[in-house]
């Protein structure tokens, strides 16, 4: 598109449809922003400020069509994508959680279930170890008719996953550092536990840590369940099991999830030992190890099912290893 075609365009239109056509909008946005760029135009001041002129209409007229209201949110671009639903900003250290499937509504309600749950009966000291629900509600699309389940979380500045701490430490990380991640992060199942709700979902993707402050926050309730249920679903790129696969020790899920029985607390700490040994890697001592495949058993009842007493458990064998705790500094910089 030349330029003066490009500003008799601009000039012209009065609606977006105008403006952008209907079949293939974004295209010709490129085209318009291609023919208007100050980079590319002639020397002629009138027609520089002419096409200016029509280039800041172009692009504002273009940002204001990718921001959505939804409630009483305005949605730019997502910050994040999660496994069923895309994160997006909403200010106030607020994140609303769009799910990007009608039919992924149902995970949305056990996310706003368990964190309803979690806050009317859990202790209120280990609250900010699991998201606060602020916000949910339904929204019907206008142009489809499509109802989707909104979740809008509290969020906290600096967090970040067990994938980016593995992919900083590829040769497995100091078992120093895991054990505060390990300890913490039994302290959020104990809490969910205790109020008869079992995360279903442990992954490295869902277990952010605050590195200077060696704060832990368990994430995505969406595939949560009561204790005694079912799990409804398995995260897609992490659905295989141990009983599926030699030793035991390359899967994620117990043979509870997949085969569809009855879930408990056992569950989530099985799953939590596999993230803690999947992190340590081959630098993991043999007292941990050791501790790590105790709570792997094959069968549910086999497995710990307190986290709390597994806490304990688990600082006694940290004191024979490496004697009273003390604060050991972490970074994501090796």
């Amino acid at each position: 598109m030349r330029t003066a075609a490009a500003i008799d365009l601009v000039t012209a239109a009065r609606t977006d449809a105008d403006l952008f056509g209907t079949d293939q909008p974004a295209r010709r946005y490129r085209e318009l922003v291609a023919a208007l760029h100050p980079d590319r135009l002639p020397a002629d001041p009138g027609v520089r400020a002419e096409a200016t002129e029509a280039f800041i209409h172009v692009t504002t007229r273009w940002r204001a069509r990718q921001v959505t209201v939804l409630g009483d949110y305005r949605l730019g671009q997502p910050a994040h994508s999660g496994d069923l639903a895309d994160l997006y900003d909403v200010g106030a250290d607020r994140l609303l959680k769009l799910p990007r499937q009608p039919a992924d509504n149902d995970l949305m309600a056990r996310e706003a279930h368990a964190l309803h749950t979690i806050a009317e009966r859990g202790d209120p000291r280990y609250l900010p170890y699991v998201p606060r629900l602020v916000d949910e509600f339904p929204h019907r699309d206008a142009a489809t008719g499509a109802e989707r389940r909104i979740n809008v979380l509290a969020t906290a500045p600096g967090l970040h996953d067990l994938d980016e701490v593995r992919r900083a430490y590829p040769d497995g990380l100091d078992a120093r550092d895991v054990a505060w991640m390990w300890r913490r992060l039994l302290v959020a199942l104990g809490l969910a536990h205790s109020a008869g709700i079992v995360h279903g979902a442990v992954l490295p993707r869902h277990v952010l840590i605050e590195p200077d402050a060696h704060g832990v926050v368990l994430v995505d309730w969406c595939f949560s369940a009561p204790a005694g249920t079912t799990i409804p679903a398995m995260v897609p790129g992490h659905d295989s099991a141990w009983y599926l696969v030699p030793g035991h020790d390359s899967g994620w899920y117990p043979e509870e999830v997949p085969r569809k029985r009855q879930c408990g607390p056992g569950t989530d700490i099985a799953m939590a030992s596999r993230c803690m040994s999947w992190l340590m890697g081959s630098r993991a001592p043999r007292e941990l190890h050791a501790f790590a495949q105790g709570c792997r058993q094959r069968s549910l009842d086999a497995r710990p099912h307190d986290a709390w007493r597994l806490l304990r458990e688990l600082d006694q064998v940290l004191d024979r290893l490496y004697g009273p705790r003390t604060f050991r500094p972490f970074t994501l910089t090796p």
